[in-house]
């Protein structure tokens, strides 16, 4: 079975440690991540999301990003984060 977590509209610096403890709460399971009401992605939230991939990657579990929004899409293009798609995960 594939848990899943909504992300909050907005993930600035107040929304990394709440966003890190969700995503460890869910380690070990194939997880599926919403993004599709995220309005702002902040650098440190990223960086949460980036090292949950290579988590999720050692532990040999899938990490997968289903719908974004178009803010979110922008702001991680934005950043220069490696490209992400719905099937592999955060790539």
């Amino acid at each position: 079975m594939t848990a899943s977590l909504t992300l909050a509209p907005v993930l600035d610096l107040n929304a990394a440690e709440p966003l890190k403890a969700e995503l460890m709460a869910r380690r070990g399971a194939d997880l599926t991540i919403d993004g599709a009401s995220v309005d702002r992605l902040g650098g440190l939230c990223l960086q949460v999301l980036l090292s949950a991939r290579r988590t999720w990657q050692a532990d040999g579990v899938n990490l997968r990003l289903g719908s974004v929004s178009q803010s979110f899409a922008d702001q991680w293009a934005a950043f220069g984060a490696p490209a992400f798609n719905t099937e592999g995960g955060l790539a």
